[in-house]
């Protein structure tokens, strides 16, 4: 979901090097570094889906662009999150609806499922292959969370035309062979892909279509004006507008770029793990549809198999920024609670790394100044938005800022704490909501 740094701050510097999707991909020799002055009508900083969507929707309007990437290309949340597309939002539509209206919501809504259509033409468009396939399930572990599921994709259905097949009790079976869950619901717009290989059919469509990528260049400075100026160790950029797509590592890499933004974010830990391939006999009587599943716990679990018949499956959130002691042991004991038929399978590949949640889980984009733009907030709906969000700022540069202030109109709020407490504050509160998935 570009929305976070490979590396786990103060942990175990290795656990990325595990990472399925870094196994799967040839990088080649990257982009290079950022050495001395580039001049530009507009400079991203963020090398994720988002910056990446940005730049290139920037460049078929014809202006020149150049892009920062402090690591390298999608090796944030861009490059290793759990491959989810999903339409909607973190927030759920309640949310979108009580501050903007019944009618702007049901825009909103309607421009995430355009979010969808947008991944599939970019793939189209520039021949990416990265193993996209539809289909999403959503499941509940007890008769409480059947009934919300229940009356949330009915009113879904109802509401805003999302179609999707609900079903309970034994035939949960026939859409994922699982102890665990008691209700199911089966729709075709969301689904799944390869992050890595996306995102890096990203970087190579937008260097086709003229974007300067530079990767190891953080931007340690961001000189403000009637024009802007992204200042590395080794460089800088000077263009007419600027737009900051690093989420989290904006304020880790570069505390003095946008300081006033960083405080309505959190960096949240999230853990993927990978098995061997599987038998395709396996694969197809746990995951008939072999469609990507999430719960609707607080603290979720979300799975689906890779296209060389792994299970991908994500769990565990850390909300101190450091990685659970037991990570490996727990995440098999959450597979094989899932899924009892593999619990002698072994573990392949671990990783994690962070991504952003806004307070209220809804996406956070808008202007620090009439030049400079900022996207972040995608609390892991970010495969599909941040395509979304590329594609709204760049109209918004080009003169057309309908829709992006639209999004802009939403409101809010820092996490409270501060810097020194809002983690710990936030901990507390997730281990509440935590304690009550259980009951």
């Amino acid at each position: 979901m570009g929305l976070g740094r490979s590396s786990l701050i103060g942990s175990d510097t290795q656990l990325n090097q595990r990472s399925y999707y870094e196994a799967s991909v040839d990088r080649g020799a990257g982009w290079p570094a950022l050495q001395g002055q580039v001049g530009v009508d507009v400079v991203v900083v963020g090398g994720g889906f988002a910056g990446l969507s940005a730049a290139i929707e920037l460049a078929d309007r014809g202006l020149s662009v150049a892009l920062l990437e402090a690591d390298r290309i999608c090796s944030g949340a861009s490059g290793r999150n759990g491959g989810q597309a999903i339409v909607g939002y973190a927030s759920g539509q309640g949310t979108l609806q009580a501050q903007l209206g019944r009618a702007d919501a049901r825009r909103l809504w309607n421009w995430s499922l355009e979010a969808i259509a947008l991944i599939d033409a970019r793939i189209a468009r520039f021949g990416i292959d990265c193993d996209r396939m539809n289909g999403y399930l959503y499941v509940a572990d007890s008769p409480r969370k059947a009934d919300k599921l229940r009356a949330e994709l009915e009113q879904m259905e109802r509401e805003y035309g999302l179609a999707c097949t609900q079903v309970s009790g034994e035939a949960v079976q026939q859409y994922i062979r699982s102890p665990r869950y008691c209700a199911v619901g089966h729709e075709n717009v969301s689904g799944h892909l390869h992050p890595l290989k996306y995102g890096l059919g990203l970087a190579q469509a937008a260097r086709t279509l003229g974007v300067q990528l530079f990767e190891h260049s953080v931007v340690v400075d961001l000189q403000r004006g009637d024009s802007v100026t992204a200042i590395t160790a080794h460089g800088s950029v000077r263009a007419r507008f600027a737009v900051l797509a690093g989420n989290c590592t904006l304020g880790e890499y570069g505390p003095r770029i946008a300081p006033q933004i960083r405080a309505r974010i959190m960096p949240v830990g999230t853990y993927v793990v990978a098995t061997p391939p599987l038998s395709v006999e396996l694969c197809n009587s746990l995951i008939p549809t072999r469609s990507a599943v999430c719960d609707n716990n607080f603290a979720l679990d979300y799975f689906r198999f890779s296209a060389d018949h792994r299970m991908l499956f994500g769990g565990r959130v850390s909300y101190t920024t450091r990685t659970p002691a037991d990570l490996e042991a727990s995440m098999r004991v959450r597979m094989a609670r899932v899924f009892p038929q593999l619990q002698s399978v072994p573990l392949e590949f671990v990783w994690g790394g962070f991504v952003d949640i806004s307070m209220n889980r809804a996406p956070d984009f808008g202007r620090v100044a009439d030049n400079l733009y900022y996207l972040q907030g995608f609390s892991g709906h970010g495969v599909a938005l941040t395509g979304l969000a590329g594609q709204m700022v760049a109209e918004a540069i080009a003169g057309q800022a309908e829709r992006f202030d639209l999004f802009a109109r939403l409101r809010h709020h820092n996490f409270p704490g501060g810097s020194a407490l809002r983690a710990p504050t936030l901990a507390l509160a997730m281990w509440f909501q935590q304690l009550r998935d259980l009951l």
